[in-house]
């Protein structure tokens, strides 16, 4: 049996979903994740599909694909209930994504036979088996199809915070989700940075600023942000929204325009770079990609 692409099968959803709500539909509001888990799975498996969506307090576990015990097979989606709505409507996504691609593991793989059960790391930034990415994926194509985020924002657009809140409403999404699906696609050279006391917890690159050398290693080395970045140096929300121009060599060794949103509710920042000019022509490292790989940490609840 040939593997379902999870972006393949989250594109055959938004087609539906299209065909019935108009190309415009996120001029109306986000994809209702809860009515797709339970009205598309019971349109394409009468007799197996999702009945229920709970949420309840799950100690070590931020969401869940639970079956009944006799087949055919009903199944529930269950979130911690913890969550704010964007981490909510990501990891009912994500469990949605378990149900469309690895459902038969259950009855295959004994490792599944009580479904699937999602840690935090495992929701947020795919930790563990390669399942795990595959439901991120899945759930970030269905939440933020590309073909409309294009038209939200241009590819060859420069976003700030501001921009990127209104994708965050507009998908309702977490503003670090949103941010993390622009780099996926803008031609601009552009970085986003989490940190904690002064020093990153990840960071993401756009293509054009990876292969341009612009980049940080933060999932083996320890990267303390420049003295003189705004989450260190403290200035007024205000002031750090609307971002400054930072002179060559307290980034890289070259201007950079540099963006910060604090949130205090979770003692965390999000720094957003922007580099002038085009990336050139030759490919940088394929391995410096490790820092994607903590793709929600803390950032979600942004």
């Amino acid at each position: 049996m040939t593997p379902k692409s999870p972006r393949a099968v989250a594109n055959n959803i938004s087609l539906v979903l299209n065909t019935m709500f108009g190309n415009d539909r996120f001029e109306r509001g986000p994809v209702n994740v809860d009515e797709v888990a339970l009205e598309y799975t019971k349109q394409i498996s009468p007799s197996s599909h999702i009945e229920q969506i709970v949420g309840d307090d799950l100690p070590g576990c931020e969401g869940a694909l639970v079956p009944g015990d006799t087949t055919p097979r009903r199944w529930a989606i269950m979130y911690d209930k913890k969550q704010n709505a964007g981490r909510r409507a990501y990891t009912v996504a994500h469990e949605l994504g378990h149900f469309m691609l690895h459902r038969d593991l259950v009855d295959k793989d004994p490792d599944f036979d009580g479904g699937f059960h999602c840690t935090k790391e495992a929701v947020e930034h795919g930790a563990g088996r390669n399942i795990e990415k595959e439901a991120n994926e899945f759930a970030a194509t269905l939440l933020m199809p590309l073909d409309d985020y294009r038209r939200f924002i241009p590819s060859d657009q420069l976003a700030d915070f501001s921009r990127l809140g209104e994708a965050a409403a507009r998908y309702g999404v977490s503003l670090t989700a949103a941010t993390l699906r622009w780099l996926e696609y803008t031609t601009s050279r552009a970085m986003v940075v989490a940190s904690v006391d002064g020093f990153a917890l990840w960071a993401k690159s756009s293509d054009a600023a990876l292969k341009s050398g612009r980049f940080l290693r933060t999932k083996s080395d320890l990267f303390e942000l420049p003295a003189a970045s705004l989450a260190v140096s403290k200035l007024s929300r205000d002031e750090s929204l609307e971002g400054i121009q930072q002179k060559a060599g307290v980034w890289f060794p070259e201007p950079t325009f540099e963006m910060c949103m604090r949130t205090d509710r979770y003692d965390f920042e999000l720094t957003l770079l922007h580099f002038e000019g085009k990336a050139p022509a030759y490919q940088a490292e394929d391995d410096f990609q490790d820092s994607y790989t903590q793709f929600f940490r803390l950032g979600a609840r942004a």
